[in-house]
């Protein structure tokens, strides 16, 4: 086995400080990737990570330290400083023009032109397809961005980067948007990649998907390094501790439910989508009253349409949706939270939080027209920051005392405890949580999974959807599978099988 000094290093990040004014992000943290390997870095929601590689990619300038690549000092004033040096790397939110075909989106600034300046389009359609058939990033060339799916977008990134001459590639949260099978997909990419001497750098929070990927994992923490380790030598149970510098449950723990009366009943239901198509199609479905009932299934099979349908975001062609007994489809979003029904939606950059509005200000978003957060039109700004200062103590979003900080600031661990804070505080009699761990480490999912857990116990319904099915598994009382836009099976979630489950989503039949 070659020495420490024998290694052959693609990355060298020594001593790398950043302060965003009075804020240290990063305090003299180091990383060592070897060539050819694929290297994790993992850490909380807010640790650095992403700062860290936006340096390694020249989108910020660290304040102190310095960066080899490949053995050599290198002063990485910009992207295109980086993309010269062989980095490449894929964004979390995806930078493509989606009226675009791949083709296209991929030879944006490096065209390759014929005698005239005409771009050479069919040359560059080769080079793509014969990219994607070295890799197994298999893309239609000729597809426009916006009728491809999030899997396929995220391949054309990677195209992208390899085109222009990426030897190092980093990947931002790559498996946050994608399916279990192209979370898999991705996975044999990487290792083809890396097999052919490319290095690979992940981003990610994900224990399980380190296992399976990667070589070596560096572990950040607030903003410090804490370890650099080989990841056959680690259990799951030990990156987390590292990760959180205390010891997490990787497993949930709750008491069995003891559910009460329906609150949500969904009977007939049938939804279109834009185009008029039936994603939703004759659905019932019941949630009682201390219970969490969690929905199952692959993405795009109307789990979408059903949340827009119960929140009066859509209309619905037929069927019903009642809570504790009265009708509430195709009324206002404003009346549906009347109802008592919150929700904890799929972005929170989207449809969760007005990201310049303050944290105070985005707590009572959704009431500040009530006592007492207003008097005869006009604004309590004392009693909205009052308020904020409560729920930031009692859900522990950090820093504490940002109530008047704009909510984009904050990590996503801590716009997601803004968001269940707000919607709890709301005292829901059922509240649907949709993807509510998207993107989370594993302290920020524990913490979300317990807070699910105590609205239960506290008497209410929960309806969680989910595409984890091991957050399914783990977190429901009662399961219920969704294919093809209607509910196939429905049963309790103690000892639920998890080959059966998945059978079922891929349109099987249960035995």
């Amino acid at each position: 086995m070659a020495s420490v000094a024998d290694k052959e290093y693609a990355v060298q990040m020594r001593g790398i400080k950043k302060y965003f004014g009075s804020f240290c992000a990063l305090n003299g943290v180091q990383l060592d990737v070897e060539k050819g390997t694929i290297h994790a870095l993992l850490g909380e929601n807010g640790a650095g990570k992403s700062t860290l590689m936006n340096i390694l990619y020249g989108l910020y300038q660290a304040d102190e330290g310095e960066i080899l690549i490949n053995g050599r000092p290198e002063n990485i004033k910009n992207p295109a400083t980086a993309i010269k040096l062989g980095i490449g790397m894929v964004h979390q939110h995806f930078m493509l023009v989606e009226p675009f075909t791949v083709t296209q989106n991929i030879m944006l600034g490096m065209e390759k032109t014929r005698f005239g300046g005409v771009i050479d389009e069919a040359s560059i359609r080769k080079d793509v397809l014969e990219l994607s058939e070295r890799y197994g990033l298999i893309v239609d060339p000729d597809a426009k961005i916006e009728d491809i799916s999030v899997g396929m977008q995220q391949r054309v990134e990677i195209l992208k980067a390899l085109y222009r001459g990426a030897e190092i590639l980093i990947l931002d949260e790559p498996t946050a948007v994608l399916t279990p099978q192209e979370i898999g997909e991705l996975i044999e990419i990487m290792r083809k990649l890396a097999s052919d001497g490319k290095t690979v750098i992940i981003i990610t929070h994900k224990l399980g998907e380190i296992k399976k990927s990667a070589d070596y994992c560096t572990i950040i923490r607030r903003g410090v390094y804490i370890d650099t380790v080989r990841v056959e030598e680690v259990d799951e149970t030990s990156l987390a501790s590292m990760m959180v510098g205390r010891e997490v449950k990787l497993t949930v723990t709750k008491e069995k439910a003891d559910p009460g009366e329906v609150i949500l009943e969904i009977d007939g239901l049938t939804v279109a989508d834009s185009r008029g198509i039936d994603r939703v199609k004759d659905l019932s479905l019941q949630v009682r009253r201390g219970e969490i009932v969690g929905i199952a299934g692959i993405d795009g099979n109307g789990q979408q349409e059903l949340v827009e349908a119960i929140m009066n975001m859509v209309p619905a062609k037929s069927g019903t949706i009642t809570v504790k007994g009265r009708e509430i489809q195709n009324r206002t979003p404003a009346q549906t939270l009347a109802a008592g029904v919150s929700t904890i939606p799929e972005d929170r950059h989207k449809h969760g939080l007005v990201l310049d509005f303050s944290v105070a200000e985005n707590f009572v978003i959704e009431n500040f027209r009530q006592a007492p957060y207003s008097s005869h039109g006009i604004l309590d700004h004392k009693a909205i920051k009052e308020h904020a200062a409560q729920l930031i103590e009692k859900f522990d979003v950090r820093p504490a005392g940002c109530e008047l900080n704009p909510a984009r600031g904050l990590s996503g661990g801590n716009q997601q405890k803004l968001i269940i804070a707000r919607e709890v505080d709301n005292d829901p009699d059922i509240l649907i949580a949709v993807q509510p761990t998207r993107g989370l480490d594993v302290g920020a999912i524990e913490y979300v999974h317990k807070a699910l857990i105590n609205v239960r116990d506290q008497g209410k319904a929960v309806l969680l959807i989910s595409l984890e099915l091991d957050e399914v598994m783990d977190v429901s009382d009662r399961i219920a599978v969704i294919y093809d836009g209607t509910i196939v099976d429905s049963f309790d979630a103690e000892g639920a099988d998890e080959n059966h489950i998945g059978l079922m989503m891929a349109g099987g039949k249960r035995k």
